[in-house]
Protein backbone atom coordinates (compact mmCIF):
# COMPACT_ATOMS: atom_id res chain seq x y z
CA UNK A 1 0.00 0.00 0.00
CA UNK A 2 1.00 3.64 -0.44
CA UNK A 3 2.09 5.86 2.65
CA UNK A 4 -0.64 8.28 1.97
CA UNK A 5 -3.61 6.80 4.53
CA UNK A 6 -0.54 6.45 6.90
CA UNK A 7 0.71 10.07 6.52
CA UNK A 8 -3.05 11.53 6.16
CA UNK A 9 -3.99 10.44 9.77
CA UNK A 10 -0.46 11.20 11.23
CA UNK A 11 -0.58 14.33 9.90
CA UNK A 12 -3.57 15.67 11.51
CA UNK A 13 -2.53 14.33 14.64
CA UNK A 14 0.91 16.42 14.64
CA UNK A 15 0.01 19.11 16.17
CA UNK A 16 -2.58 18.24 18.92
CA UNK A 17 -0.75 18.42 22.17
CA UNK A 18 2.97 19.64 21.27
CA UNK A 19 4.87 21.16 23.17
CA UNK A 20 7.70 23.15 22.60
CA UNK A 21 10.84 20.55 23.78
CA UNK A 22 8.90 18.77 20.32
CA UNK A 23 7.19 16.02 22.91
CA UNK A 24 3.77 15.63 23.50
CA UNK A 25 1.79 16.59 26.81
CA UNK A 26 -1.60 14.51 25.73
CA UNK A 27 -2.74 13.57 29.12
CA UNK A 28 -6.26 11.45 30.36
CA UNK A 29 -9.51 13.52 30.40
CA UNK A 30 -7.69 16.90 29.65
CA UNK A 31 -8.23 19.31 26.88
CA UNK A 32 -6.28 17.73 24.48
CA UNK A 33 -7.20 14.35 25.45
CA UNK A 34 -10.78 16.10 24.31
CA UNK A 35 -9.50 16.95 20.71
CA UNK A 36 -8.22 13.41 20.21
CA UNK A 37 -10.94 11.93 21.30
CA UNK A 38 -12.87 14.08 18.76
CA UNK A 39 -10.83 13.11 16.15
CA UNK A 40 -10.93 9.98 16.24
CA UNK A 41 -14.48 9.89 16.86
CA UNK A 42 -14.58 11.44 13.12
CA UNK A 43 -12.50 8.73 11.57
CA UNK A 44 -14.85 6.70 12.86
CA UNK A 45 -17.77 8.50 11.50
CA UNK A 46 -15.75 8.52 7.97
CA UNK A 47 -14.93 4.82 7.57
CA UNK A 48 -18.60 3.97 8.41
CA UNK A 49 -18.30 2.29 11.79
CA UNK A 50 -20.23 2.05 14.67
CA UNK A 51 -18.67 4.01 18.04
CA UNK A 52 -19.26 3.39 21.70
CA UNK A 53 -18.10 3.72 24.99
CA UNK A 54 -17.63 1.20 27.61
CA UNK A 55 -17.62 2.20 31.84
CA UNK A 56 -14.16 3.73 31.66
CA UNK A 57 -14.72 5.85 28.43
CA UNK A 58 -12.38 3.89 26.27
CA UNK A 59 -13.45 4.31 22.48
CA UNK A 60 -14.98 1.52 20.64
CA UNK A 61 -15.24 1.35 16.78
CA UNK A 62 -17.04 -1.71 15.29
CA UNK A 63 -17.19 -2.90 11.66
CA UNK A 64 -20.43 -5.46 12.37
CA UNK A 65 -22.34 -5.92 15.31
CA UNK A 66 -20.49 -7.08 17.96
CA UNK A 67 -23.09 -8.60 20.26
CA UNK A 68 -24.95 -10.86 17.73
CA UNK A 69 -21.34 -12.13 17.10
CA UNK A 70 -20.64 -12.82 20.67
CA UNK A 71 -24.46 -14.03 21.19
CA UNK A 72 -23.91 -16.68 18.34
CA UNK A 73 -20.20 -17.60 20.38
CA UNK A 74 -17.88 -15.71 17.57
CA UNK A 75 -16.93 -12.86 19.35
CA UNK A 76 -14.95 -9.66 17.04
CA UNK A 77 -11.41 -9.41 16.08
CA UNK A 78 -9.99 -5.86 17.97
CA UNK A 79 -6.69 -3.90 16.97
CA UNK A 80 -5.15 -0.61 18.16
CA UNK A 81 -3.97 0.99 20.92
CA UNK A 82 -3.85 4.58 22.62
CA UNK A 83 -3.50 8.32 21.84
CA UNK A 84 -2.72 9.72 25.57
CA UNK A 85 1.25 10.21 26.27
CA UNK A 86 3.77 10.30 29.07
CA UNK A 87 5.05 14.26 30.04
CA UNK A 88 7.05 15.33 27.04
CA UNK A 89 7.06 12.16 25.21
CA UNK A 90 7.22 10.75 21.36
CA UNK A 91 4.87 10.71 19.25
CA UNK A 92 4.59 6.88 18.16
CA UNK A 93 4.08 5.43 21.57
CA UNK A 94 0.62 4.89 21.38
CA UNK A 95 -1.07 7.12 18.55
CA UNK A 96 1.65 4.33 15.86
CA UNK A 97 -1.36 1.53 16.82
CA UNK A 98 -4.41 3.49 16.75
CA UNK A 99 -3.23 4.94 13.15
CA UNK A 100 -2.20 1.77 12.05
CA UNK A 101 -5.08 0.62 12.98
CA UNK A 102 -7.84 2.81 10.97
CA UNK A 103 -5.62 2.72 7.97
CA UNK A 104 -5.83 -0.51 8.12
CA UNK A 105 -10.11 -0.76 8.30
CA UNK A 106 -9.80 1.61 5.49
CA UNK A 107 -7.80 -0.73 3.06
CA UNK A 108 -9.98 -4.22 3.81
CA UNK A 109 -12.75 -1.92 3.14
CA UNK A 110 -11.73 -0.79 0.24
CA UNK A 111 -10.73 -4.19 -0.79
CA UNK A 112 -14.13 -5.50 -0.55
CA UNK A 113 -12.66 -7.52 2.30
CA UNK A 114 -16.32 -9.00 3.75
CA UNK A 115 -15.46 -9.71 7.43
CA UNK A 116 -16.77 -13.06 8.89
CA UNK A 117 -16.78 -11.51 12.33
CA UNK A 118 -16.60 -7.92 13.61
CA UNK A 119 -13.86 -6.18 13.72
CA UNK A 120 -13.17 -3.54 16.16
CA UNK A 121 -10.50 -0.43 16.56
CA UNK A 122 -9.91 0.72 20.26
CA UNK A 123 -8.57 3.76 21.76
CA UNK A 124 -7.99 2.87 25.55
CA UNK A 125 -7.70 5.89 27.96
CA UNK A 126 -5.15 6.89 29.82
CA UNK A 127 -2.47 3.90 29.02
CA UNK A 128 -0.26 5.78 30.48
CA UNK A 129 -0.98 6.93 33.87
CA UNK A 130 0.91 10.43 33.41
CA UNK A 131 -1.71 12.37 35.20
CA UNK A 132 -3.72 10.31 37.75
CA UNK A 133 -0.24 7.87 38.66
CA UNK A 134 -1.39 4.61 37.60
CA UNK A 135 -0.84 2.87 33.48
CA UNK A 136 -3.41 1.40 31.97
CA UNK A 137 -6.25 2.57 33.85
CA UNK A 138 -8.84 2.42 30.80
CA UNK A 139 -8.04 -1.40 30.32
CA UNK A 140 -7.49 -1.92 34.15
CA UNK A 141 -11.12 -0.64 35.24
CA UNK A 142 -13.20 -2.53 32.51
CA UNK A 143 -11.45 -5.95 32.99
CA UNK A 144 -11.99 -5.26 37.30
CA UNK A 145 -7.95 -4.85 37.87
CA UNK A 146 -8.94 -1.55 39.54
CA UNK A 147 -11.39 -1.39 41.84
CA UNK A 148 -13.91 1.77 40.77
CA UNK A 149 -13.18 2.92 44.60
CA UNK A 150 -9.65 2.57 43.80
CA UNK A 151 -10.03 4.71 40.56
CA UNK A 152 -12.52 7.13 42.25
CA UNK A 153 -9.62 7.69 44.59
CA UNK A 154 -7.14 8.99 41.84
CA UNK A 155 -5.73 12.01 42.12
CA UNK A 156 -3.59 14.26 39.61
CA UNK A 157 -0.84 17.00 40.84
CA UNK A 158 -3.81 20.03 41.76
CA UNK A 159 -5.43 17.48 43.53
CA UNK A 160 -8.28 16.59 41.16
CA UNK A 161 -9.93 13.91 41.04
CA UNK A 162 -10.04 11.03 38.23
CA UNK A 163 -13.78 11.20 38.71
CA UNK A 164 -14.21 14.88 38.67
CA UNK A 165 -11.89 14.71 35.55
CA UNK A 166 -14.07 12.56 33.58
CA UNK A 167 -17.31 14.55 35.01
CA UNK A 168 -15.59 17.55 33.14
CA UNK A 169 -15.04 15.96 29.86
CA UNK A 170 -18.67 14.82 29.94
CA UNK A 171 -17.91 10.88 30.59
CA UNK A 172 -20.32 9.69 33.73
CA UNK A 173 -17.76 8.43 36.25
CA UNK A 174 -20.46 6.77 38.21
CA UNK A 175 -20.74 4.10 35.68
CA UNK A 176 -17.21 3.61 36.16
CA UNK A 177 -16.59 -0.67 37.37
CA UNK A 178 -15.81 -3.76 35.75
CA UNK A 179 -17.29 -4.18 32.18
CA UNK A 180 -18.51 -7.60 31.13
CA UNK A 181 -20.71 -6.43 28.38
CA UNK A 182 -17.73 -5.22 26.58
CA UNK A 183 -15.22 -8.34 26.99
CA UNK A 184 -17.06 -10.30 25.69
CA UNK A 185 -17.31 -8.89 22.42
CA UNK A 186 -13.65 -9.44 22.45
CA UNK A 187 -12.21 -12.59 20.49
CA UNK A 188 -8.83 -11.53 20.09
CA UNK A 189 -6.96 -8.21 20.55
CA UNK A 190 -3.64 -7.17 18.32
CA UNK A 191 -2.10 -4.35 19.61
CA UNK A 192 0.73 -2.60 17.33
CA UNK A 193 3.10 -0.22 18.71
CA UNK A 194 6.24 1.15 17.80
CA UNK A 195 9.28 -0.85 19.99
CA UNK A 196 10.50 1.17 22.68
CA UNK A 197 14.05 -0.60 22.30
CA UNK A 198 16.60 -1.79 19.35
CA UNK A 199 16.12 -5.63 19.16
CA UNK A 200 14.72 -5.29 15.37
CA UNK A 201 17.31 -2.70 14.30
CA UNK A 202 20.08 -4.63 15.70
CA UNK A 203 18.91 -8.01 15.81
CA UNK A 204 17.05 -8.67 12.46
CA UNK A 205 17.47 -9.02 9.10
CA UNK A 206 15.44 -9.64 5.70
CA UNK A 207 11.49 -11.05 5.77
CA UNK A 208 9.73 -9.77 8.96
CA UNK A 209 12.81 -7.37 9.92
CA UNK A 210 10.49 -4.08 10.19
CA UNK A 211 7.89 -5.61 12.31
CA UNK A 212 8.40 -7.89 15.13
CA UNK A 213 5.77 -9.85 17.58
CA UNK A 214 5.76 -9.83 21.26
CA UNK A 215 6.42 -12.93 23.39
CA UNK A 216 5.26 -11.29 26.89
CA UNK A 217 5.51 -7.64 29.12
CA UNK A 218 7.90 -8.13 32.28
CA UNK A 219 6.82 -7.73 35.83
CA UNK A 220 6.36 -4.33 36.68
CA UNK A 221 5.38 -1.90 38.85
CA UNK A 222 4.88 1.53 40.35
CA UNK A 223 5.95 2.66 44.33
CA UNK A 224 6.07 5.68 45.99
CA UNK A 225 8.41 6.57 48.96
CA UNK A 226 7.24 9.33 51.57
CA UNK A 227 10.52 10.77 53.14
CA UNK A 228 9.47 12.83 55.66
CA UNK A 229 11.57 15.83 57.16
CA UNK A 230 11.92 18.74 59.26
CA UNK A 231 10.72 22.73 57.08
CA UNK A 232 13.46 25.11 58.09
CA UNK A 233 15.74 28.19 56.82
CA UNK A 234 18.02 26.40 54.06
CA UNK A 235 19.99 30.29 55.56
CA UNK A 236 20.07 30.22 59.09
CA UNK A 237 19.50 26.63 60.11
CA UNK A 238 23.24 24.96 60.79
CA UNK A 239 24.12 21.41 58.87
CA UNK A 240 23.76 19.28 62.49
CA UNK A 241 20.56 20.53 63.67
CA UNK A 242 18.94 19.85 59.90
CA UNK A 243 16.46 17.00 59.23
CA UNK A 244 16.54 17.19 55.29
CA UNK A 245 14.64 14.79 53.40
CA UNK A 246 16.25 15.63 49.53
CA UNK A 247 19.39 13.56 51.22
CA UNK A 248 17.35 10.46 51.82
CA UNK A 249 15.71 10.85 48.81
CA UNK A 250 19.30 10.94 46.94
CA UNK A 251 21.11 8.14 49.22
CA UNK A 252 17.42 6.06 47.79
CA UNK A 253 18.12 7.30 43.70
CA UNK A 254 21.79 5.81 43.90
CA UNK A 255 20.40 2.68 45.95
CA UNK A 256 17.74 2.51 43.37
CA UNK A 257 20.77 1.89 40.42
CA UNK A 258 22.51 -0.26 42.79
CA UNK A 259 20.23 -2.50 43.62
CA UNK A 260 19.06 -3.07 39.74
CA UNK A 261 22.52 -3.86 38.73
CA UNK A 262 22.48 -6.72 41.79
CA UNK A 263 19.31 -8.15 40.61
CA UNK A 264 19.49 -7.59 36.50
CA UNK A 265 16.73 -5.27 36.66
CA UNK A 266 16.14 -1.55 35.94
CA UNK A 267 15.10 1.12 38.40
CA UNK A 268 14.06 4.20 37.99
CA UNK A 269 13.09 7.47 40.13
CA UNK A 270 11.44 9.33 37.24
CA UNK A 271 9.04 11.54 39.49
CA UNK A 272 9.55 13.93 42.54
CA UNK A 273 7.56 16.31 44.47
CA UNK A 274 8.83 18.79 47.30
CA UNK A 275 7.12 20.54 49.93
CA UNK A 276 7.20 23.18 50.22
CA UNK A 277 9.37 23.40 47.41
CA UNK A 278 11.19 27.11 47.80
CA UNK A 279 14.61 27.54 46.81
CA UNK A 280 15.84 28.62 50.54
CA UNK A 281 13.76 26.47 52.66
CA UNK A 282 14.79 22.85 53.80
CA UNK A 283 11.60 20.39 52.65
CA UNK A 284 9.34 19.00 55.07
CA UNK A 285 8.47 16.13 52.67
CA UNK A 286 9.80 14.23 49.53
CA UNK A 287 7.56 12.15 47.58
CA UNK A 288 9.37 10.27 44.85
CA UNK A 289 7.74 7.54 42.63
CA UNK A 290 10.00 4.47 41.51
CA UNK A 291 9.55 2.09 38.72
CA UNK A 292 11.13 -0.87 38.52
CA UNK A 293 11.07 -4.19 36.09
CA UNK A 294 13.06 -6.79 35.01
CA UNK A 295 13.03 -10.31 33.05
CA UNK A 296 11.52 -12.26 36.37
CA UNK A 297 9.26 -10.98 39.23
CA UNK A 298 11.95 -12.14 42.02
CA UNK A 299 14.62 -9.67 40.74
CA UNK A 300 11.64 -6.81 40.97
CA UNK A 301 10.36 -8.06 44.40
CA UNK A 302 14.28 -8.17 45.20
CA UNK A 303 15.13 -4.33 44.58
CA UNK A 304 11.65 -3.03 46.00
CA UNK A 305 11.99 -5.20 48.98
CA UNK A 306 15.98 -4.04 49.24
CA UNK A 307 15.03 0.11 49.07
CA UNK A 308 11.68 -0.41 51.12
CA UNK A 309 13.80 -1.65 54.02
CA UNK A 310 16.15 1.19 53.55
CA UNK A 311 13.61 3.84 53.62
CA UNK A 312 11.85 2.26 56.68
CA UNK A 313 14.58 2.30 58.60
CA UNK A 314 15.06 6.26 58.24
CA UNK A 315 11.05 6.70 59.15
CA UNK A 316 10.10 6.69 55.44
CA UNK A 317 6.84 5.18 53.85
CA UNK A 318 6.53 3.00 51.05
CA UNK A 319 2.98 2.82 48.83
CA UNK A 320 2.68 0.33 45.79
CA UNK A 321 0.65 2.41 43.47
CA UNK A 322 0.37 -0.41 40.82
CA UNK A 323 2.21 -3.77 39.96
CA UNK A 324 1.63 -6.37 37.06
CA UNK A 325 2.97 -9.54 37.60
CA UNK A 326 4.91 -11.57 33.91
CA UNK A 327 2.11 -11.34 31.30
CA UNK A 328 2.40 -13.79 28.24
CA UNK A 329 0.66 -14.00 25.26
CA UNK A 330 -1.69 -16.14 24.02
CA UNK A 331 1.37 -18.87 22.65
CA UNK A 332 -1.13 -20.40 19.74
CA UNK A 333 -1.95 -16.46 19.00
CA UNK A 334 1.58 -15.46 19.23
CA UNK A 335 3.08 -17.84 17.01
CA UNK A 336 0.19 -17.58 14.52
CA UNK A 337 1.08 -13.97 14.15
CA UNK A 338 4.55 -14.85 13.31
CA UNK A 339 3.79 -17.40 10.84
CA UNK A 340 1.69 -15.20 8.84
CA UNK A 341 4.24 -12.11 8.95
CA UNK A 342 7.09 -13.97 8.37
CA UNK A 343 9.01 -15.34 5.42
CA UNK A 344 9.08 -19.14 3.86
CA UNK A 345 10.15 -21.01 6.56
CA UNK A 346 11.31 -17.93 8.63
CA UNK A 347 8.74 -16.63 11.53
CA UNK A 348 8.81 -12.87 12.02
CA UNK A 349 10.87 -12.39 14.97
CA UNK A 350 9.75 -12.83 18.25
CA UNK A 351 10.56 -10.23 21.53
CA UNK A 352 9.69 -9.62 25.25
CA UNK A 353 9.27 -6.24 26.21
CA UNK A 354 9.76 -4.71 29.53
CA UNK A 355 6.87 -1.77 28.67
CA UNK A 356 3.26 -2.32 29.70
CA UNK A 357 0.48 -2.01 27.39
CA UNK A 358 -3.56 -2.42 27.50
CA UNK A 359 -2.64 -5.66 25.46
CA UNK A 360 -1.09 -7.40 28.73
CA UNK A 361 -3.95 -6.14 31.06
CA UNK A 362 -6.25 -7.96 28.78
CA UNK A 363 -4.22 -10.65 28.11
CA UNK A 364 -3.95 -11.28 32.05
CA UNK A 365 -8.00 -10.98 32.03
CA UNK A 366 -8.04 -13.99 29.95
CA UNK A 367 -8.48 -12.56 26.38
CA UNK A 368 -6.52 -13.85 24.02
CA UNK A 369 -4.20 -11.26 22.52
CA UNK A 370 -0.71 -10.72 21.03
CA UNK A 371 1.40 -7.66 19.90
CA UNK A 372 2.98 -6.47 17.15
CA UNK A 373 5.98 -4.25 17.13
CA UNK A 374 7.44 -1.83 14.77
CA UNK A 375 11.31 -1.12 14.17
CA UNK A 376 12.33 1.80 15.90
CA UNK A 377 15.90 3.19 14.47
CA UNK A 378 16.81 5.16 17.49
CA UNK A 379 15.57 2.89 20.31
CA UNK A 380 13.87 5.40 21.93
CA UNK A 381 10.96 6.01 23.73
CA UNK A 382 8.86 8.66 26.48
CA UNK A 383 11.11 11.09 24.55
CA UNK A 384 10.90 13.58 21.73
CA UNK A 385 13.83 11.17 19.64
CA UNK A 386 10.99 8.23 19.54
CA UNK A 387 10.68 7.80 15.91
CA UNK A 388 9.61 4.79 13.31
CA UNK A 389 10.56 5.17 9.56
CA UNK A 390 7.22 5.40 7.14
CA UNK A 391 8.37 2.71 5.08
CA UNK A 392 8.20 0.73 8.31
CA UNK A 393 4.86 2.43 9.70
CA UNK A 394 3.40 1.04 6.52
CA UNK A 395 5.21 -2.13 6.84
CA UNK A 396 3.41 -2.33 10.04
CA UNK A 397 -0.05 -1.58 8.64
CA UNK A 398 0.60 -3.77 6.03
CA UNK A 399 1.00 -6.64 8.87
CA UNK A 400 -1.78 -5.81 10.35
CA UNK A 401 -4.40 -5.90 7.43
CA UNK A 402 -2.55 -9.29 6.72
CA UNK A 403 -3.08 -10.48 10.30
CA UNK A 404 -7.20 -9.14 10.60
CA UNK A 405 -7.12 -10.76 7.14
CA UNK A 406 -6.47 -13.75 8.73
CA UNK A 407 -8.14 -13.91 11.72
CA UNK A 408 -11.53 -12.04 10.99
CA UNK A 409 -11.94 -14.51 7.73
Amino acid sequence: MTPEPFERRWGELEAIGRVSSGGYRRFAWSREDAVLREWFAGQVAALKLDLTLDRAGNQWAWWGDPDAAADAGNPGIVIGSHLDSVPDGGAFDGPLGVVSALAAVEALKAEGFVPGRPIGVVNFTDEEGARFGVACTGSRIITGAMTPERAGALRDADGVRLTEAMRNAGHNPEQIGRDDETLRRIGSFVELHVEQGRLLADTTQGPGAAVGVASAIWPHGRWRFDFPGEANHAGTTRLVDRRDPMLDYARAVLAARDAAEQHRAVATFGKVRVEPNGVNAIPSLVRAWLDARAPEEVAVLEVVAQLTRDAERIGAQVHEESWTATTGFDPVLRDRLAALLGGPGQPAPILGTGAGHDAGILSAAGVPAGMLFVRNPTGISHSPAEYAEVDDCVAGIEALITVVRDLAA
